[in-house]
């Protein structure tokens, strides 16, 4: 009877540190909470979340859906947000403002992808020139500004004889030039330009391939969860990097989720996909267009007072997630 009962307290015993080890394993396991700011035309964060890479590397997701990515960026400040991408222009603004920090490059654009940047104006305006006096669209917080002024000093202009009017979204400036309200205005994307280009009255003048404009695509996090939290921000990176790929070589799969969950047309999705592919790491190159763009933004007074862009780029999370696509070297 003793031996019975000794065994029965030695097997508790070792189901006891069993189920706190188990405990322990499964509190480790924990996932972080992210909300990550998206808008409707990039499937790479939809993508980490539907297919899991998000949570096998320790993330909670929660995507918030914005206008357009600046919007996104913009909500870092009042914290709606953890983790926001976006142009190199709205980057900057968020880095020079607050105790924000760049953590990678989602690539630099082609100049096929450059091309998918379209201008259209009204049917009156034949030539670069004819945009003098003229009511220009540009959403509020991007790069368009800066587009709008290389694109008339290359045609020997001045943006200042025209007015820029600021919008929230693609569509509302499709709504602006569809009622007139303005006279021209960029578009990118499959989905909203096939609506401008069904609109009469409009036709393309240009686009951005044939001015010296080029894109980066960055991400941007608060410096509070980047030195908190480095495996986080890493896990993160790693996820977004599987999804960019995974994208990429299941085009009809990533068209299908982007309907599903936000009816995008599948063909605008298949057209894009090829235009627009992201590869997260951080170059030379990728530290050139910032540097050229902050000196534009410096140069017209849209950031006031400067600072040291190296200070404003943390790449250790991004080291540790992907050590071969860092190259930058400070």
């Amino acid at each position: 009877m003793l031996l019975l009962l000794s065994l029965l307290l030695i097997l508790s015993g070792c189901s006891s540190k069993g189920d706190a080890a188990a405990s322990s394993d499964s509190a480790s396991k924990e996932l972080y909470k992210l909300k990550i700011a998206d808008t409707g035309t990039n499937p790479v964060f939809r993508t980490a979340l539907a297919k899991g890479f998000f949570k096998d590397n320790g993330i909670d997701a929660e995507i918030v859906n914005f206008g357009t990515p600046a919007e996104g960026v913009n909500a870092l400040f009042i914290k709606q947000v953890d983790v926001a991408y976006g142009a190199d222009f709205p980057l900057l603004n968020a880095v020079s403002k607050g105790d924000y920090a760049i953590i990678a490059s989602a690539g630099q654009a082609t100049d096929e992808a450059a091309a998918q940047w379209k201008l259209y104006v009204r049917d009156e305006i034949k030539t670069p020139e004819d945009l003098k006096g003229k009511k220009l669209s540009f959403m509020r917080g991007t790069f368009l500004p800066y587009l709008w002024d290389e694109y008339f000093k290359q045609n020997n202009l001045d943006v200042k004889d025209a007015e820029l009017v600021g919008q929230g979204a693609f569509d509302e400036a499709y709504i602006a030039l569809k009622q007139g309200s303005v006279d021209g205005a960029w578009f990118t994307g499959s989905a909203i330009l096939e609506k401008v280009q069904g609109l009469q009255g409009v036709h393309e003048l240009s686009d951005m391939s044939k001015t010296k404009v080029r894109l980066g695509t960055g991400i941007v996090s608060g410096n509070d969860l980047i030195k908190s939290h480095p495996d986080v921000v890493a896990g993160f990176l790693k996820a977004v990097s599987q999804a960019a790929e995974y994208s990429q070589a299941h085009p009809d799969e990533t068209a299908d989720l982007m309907y599903k969950e936000l009816k995008q047309p599948k063909e605008a999705t298949l057209k894009d996909l090829p235009k627009n592919v992201w590869k997260v790491g951080f170059t030379q190159a990728a530290y050139d267009s910032l540097a050229s763009q902050k000196k534009y933004m410096v140069d017209s007074g849209i950031i006031e007072k400067d600072f040291d862009l190296a200070d404003k780029i943390s790449l250790d999370p991004l080291r540790q997630a992907l050590p071969d696509q860092v190259t930058y070297t400070k």
